[in-house]
């Protein structure tokens, strides 16, 4: 993969001390049951990820943005494409007022036998995918076999397909069709992404939203959903041309990309872009940290994807 331009280094981090649109309510109603959290961040990461099988992932791309309004920009690792574990590394050597979101799901639905508290889930899941290369997952789906669909043999989807309560307010909302993190077949599939962020958010041990409460300060990772970020802009699908993206920079309070930026690239950079943006854009606004619906033990079992109220 050849480095886009107006990428830095990955080596430049500080030292350490198809779902398709967004569910927006133009009067959300904080949830009665948890305390409002607030929190103010400087830099903003937005990570595309993958749960492919391997170590070298072009899918897996990383944009950051600073506090104020300048175009986000692509870090790249210096073999100029991500591993897992480069991306958990470079993660670890982050501090300060630091707000990650990535385009992975945190949790399962609350079914049996994923009912306990997501830490637990994610220690279980990188104890059993140990062997796997490059934080995989795939030995996890053998443990637990009969809870994931993948194919006709499984019986019908939508015995499997279990939609946790953040995926059915979004489908509530008749702006997009979610997907199961169950179903591991199909190009819509996020379940196998899903399994390796697990098992970095096992290794990283950053506070997570919303299963850890707020910190006072440091960083903090989130699950998000990065067309949605586009959908905010006011585009629909992927974002992969610079006219698109410029308008979603735009409708985020952002620069436009700086000159000999790529007319064209793929989907996978205009969502890391997008997000970076899009993080800046809401994180400040209580009513994003407070969905009506997100219950206390919602919080440490399914958790919930920013951006969805």
């Amino acid at each position: 993969m050849t480095p886009l331009p107006f990428a830095e280094g990955a080596g430049g981090g500080e030292s350490r001390a198809s779902r398709t649109d967004l569910a927006v309510s133009d009067s959300p109603t904080p949830s009665p049951s948890r305390k409002r959290e607030e929190r103010s961040f400087t830099r903003f990461i937005g990570i595309d990820w993958s749960g492919a099988v391997g170590s070298r992932h072009p899918s897996v791309q990383v944009a950051v943005c600073e506090a104020g309004s300048d175009a986000p920009h692509l870090i790249l690792p210096p073999a100029g494409v991500w591993s897992r574990c480069a991306v958990l590394d470079w993660l670890d050597s982050l501090s300060g007022e630091v707000l990650v979101g990535m385009d992975a799901g945190f949790g399962f639905a609350a079914v049996p036998p994923f009912t306990s508290p997501a830490r637990d889930l994610w220690a279980e899941i990188d104890a059993v995918a140990a062997a796997d290369a490059d934080l995989g997952g795939h030995s996890f789906i053998a443990h637990r076999r009969d809870s994931f669909w993948l194919g006709a043999a499984d019986g019908p989807r939508h015995l499997r397909a279990h939609l946790r309560v953040t995926e059915q307010v979004y489908a509530a909302s008749r702006l997009g069709v979610p997907t199961s993190n169950f179903v591991l077949l199909g190009a819509s599939q996020v379940g196998k992404a899903t399994l390796s962020a697990m098992r970095l958010l096992h290794r990283l041990q950053w506070p997570v939203w919303p299963f850890d409460p707020l910190p006072a300060q440091g960083p903090v990772i989130l699950e998000i959903y990065a067309q949605a970020f586009a959908r905010l802009g006011g585009v629909r699908g992927k974002v992969r041309n610079r006219a698109a993206l410029d308008g979603v920079l735009a409708a985020h309070g952002s620069i436009a990309m700086p000159p000999g930026f790529p007319e064209r690239f793929p989907d996978h950079v205009g969502d890391a872009l997008v997000t970076a943006a899009g993080l800046r854009a809401i994180a400040h606004q209580p009513h994003w940290w407070q969905p009506a619906a997100l219950t206390p033990a919602l919080a440490i079992t399914e958790g919930w994807t920013f951006g969805v109220v």
